[in-house]
């Protein structure tokens, strides 16, 4: 019970007044007769230590006059000094500063009702399988493998800003890159903005009450000092994983941080999937006892290694409410293998693999980090240096994949992918359009594009405005010229892409090596779905690399013309 001399209603106001005259917490707690958490947590979320001394000037005046106008019996004393202080209060006023009168709203911040409005916005949002994972939150370590787009970067970015303005705890954002790390930003920003219009700013994000939110790519092997709950996106498409595993955990050391990773499948050989399946110590021995099938995990497990794992499949977010999909439509869409790693989070035996995940890697770095001469949200990224761009058409529902390729100033330099698309729905002339923006974003001297087939009235089009386009009729000596060069350029780790370009390394990886329909010939493959596009990304990738010289490659050469005797 308060005392009598207060109102309920007025603790909160009684006890800041306190704190503006020097009072401690626990002293004001002590005197109202209120839990001390409940002290602290109003001068937590009010900022009480960000007043000036002329608020905590006017609030001693603001309690008093309260005081002596609100008594019942008043003396001419009180009179008196009623008389004083509001003379007092207008003196103050007169003499203080614009910026003392009006304190500038401190930066990201968020009031009581607008947090309410956030948690309200936040479950409300949720299907049934992301409640899972909010309850899961409990755990020190969640590990989710996962399909593709059924929103678990957008939820982990809503659960990670709620958590730090009602904890105050830091959150830390790893993946494969700075750009792939953004995309927490824009989601939970939005999120902000949506539900409480609030505009979050700065990177890192700190807000008022103290928590800082970080976005960090592979520079988070420097960032020895953050601590926090972590969240780690992708992970099974790091490049060297267990190294940056070893920082990541370190920022959650303390038993007060969650640890939090998440990806879609990539290949078995990944150093990632022993961590996944429950090996420990450095002879990688798999603890006894994980079950990790997705009969198992689909529901979400404690495993013995105190992980909390779980499987959700695209059938799994169908099931748990996902209504975004048409399996009928995605089933006929994707080849079954590629349906199975993409959506039904099976891994890739990628032994057999024209471009197995390891050659890949070695390009797979932090663009924004590694590429300082590049500056991506100018009008022109690269300035007057030349680029090259492969371009594969596409007709009604198929995707249209694009790259834009930086080659290498020297023979043995490397080529940058700078800029890819996946363009749906668009007729020719749309598409032509494209590639005559991208003709004037960059200085272009190679566009090779697939001419086979639909790919002829692009090319007529594109002939308009670049009469030095290149137009490849598709065989099986085409496609081995194609990937024999990419073959000898990759395994070199001359070709650099952003680590977060998961779809074009998964797109690259899908190039198999076939028979043809006759069965006389070798050839290569990949899937082509209207969803995705994977196969127009890793081709219109080749196409770009396709003026690449073989001089200087005489192994290479004799392979190639080994391969058609």
């Amino acid at each position: 019970m308060l005392p009598s001399r207060f109102h309920p209603e007025s603790a909160r106001d009684q006890a800041r007044a306190l704190y503006a005259q020097g009072w401690r917490i626990a002293a004001i707690a002590q005197y109202l007769q209120l839990p001390r958490s409940t002290v602290s947590a109003w001068k937590k979320r009010d900022y009480w230590a960000a007043l000036t001394s002329h608020q905590r000037l006017d609030l001693s005046l603001e309690t008093r006059l309260s005081f002596l106008i609100n008594k019942a019996d008043k003396t001419g004393k009180d009179f008196k000094e009623i008389d004083l202080l509001m003379r007092q209060s207008e003196r103050l006023s007169g003499c203080t500063p614009a910026s003392a009168k009006r304190p500038k709203p401190l930066r990201n911040t968020f009031s009581d009702a607008q947090r309410g409005q956030l948690r309200e916005a936040f479950l409300e949002s949720l299907f049934d399988y992301q409640k899972v994972w909010y309850q899961a939150g409990r755990h020190r370590t969640r590990n989710l493998l996962k399909s593709r787009q059924i929103g678990a970067t957008w939820y982990f970015a809503r659960e990670a800003l709620l958590d730090a303005i009602e904890t105050g705890r830091n959150q830390i954002f790893l993946s494969a890159s700075k750009a792939q790390a953004q995309v927490f930003k824009q989601y939970l920003t939005q999120f902000a903005k949506e539900a409480a219009q609030v505009e979050l700013r700065g990177d890192p994000i700190v807000l008022a009450n103290g928590a800082t939110l970080y976005f960090l790519g592979t520079n988070a092997r420097t960032a020895q000092s953050y601590h926090g709950n972590f969240y780690f996106d992708e992970y099974f498409w790091v490049p060297q994983f267990t190294t940056l595993n070893k920082v990541a955990s370190g920022m959650a050391m303390q038993a007060r941080w969650r640890k939090t990773y998440f990806s879609t499948p990539s290949s078995l050989a990944h150093e990632a999937y022993d961590f996944w399946r429950g090996a420990s110590g450095q002879r990688g021995e798999t603890s006894r006892g994980i079950d990790i099938s997705h009969t198992a995990l689909a529901p979400g497990c404690l495993c013995e290694d105190h992980q909390w794992r779980q499987i959700v499949t695209i059938e799994d977010a169908q099931a748990g409410g996902c209504n975004l999909f048409d399996l009928d439509i995605l089933k006929k869409e994707y080849r079954p293998e590629d349906y199975a790693n993409l959506l039904q989070c099976q891994f890739i035996d990628d032994t057999a693999a024209v471009f197995p995940l390891a050659d890949l890697q070695r390009g797979m770095v932090d663009t924004w980090t590694a590429w300082t001469d590049v500056q991506p949200l100018q009008p022109r990224p690269l300035g007057d240096r030349p680029v090259w761009i492969g371009y594969d058409p596409s007709l009604s529902r198929d995707a249209a994949g694009c790259a834009v390729v930086a080659p290498p100033g020297t023979p043995d330099g490397v080529f940058r992918v700078l800029e890819k698309y996946q363009w749906r729905g668009l007729d020719f002339a749309a598409q032509a359009e494209k590639l005559h923006d991208l003709t004037q974003r960059y200085h272009v001297t190679h566009l090779t594009l697939d001419m086979t087939g639909i790919g002829q009235g692009v090319f007529q089009l594109v002939k308009h405005f670049f009469p030095a386009v290149a137009g490849l009729h598709y065989s099986p000596e085409v496609k081995a010229r194609l990937v024999m060069k990419a073959q000898i350029i990759i395994r070199q780790g001359r070709l650099q892409f952003d680590a977060g370009w998961t779809d074009l390394a998964q797109a690259l990886m899908a190039i198999r090596h076939t028979p043809t329909a006759q069965g006389r010939q070798l050839t290569y493959t990949a899937s082509r779905t209207a969803q995705t596009g994977h196969a127009d990304l890793a081709w219109a990738c080749l196409h770009a690399l396709d003026p690449a010289p073989w001089e200087g490659q005489p192994t290479h050469h004799t392979a190639f013309m080994e391969f058609y005797r």
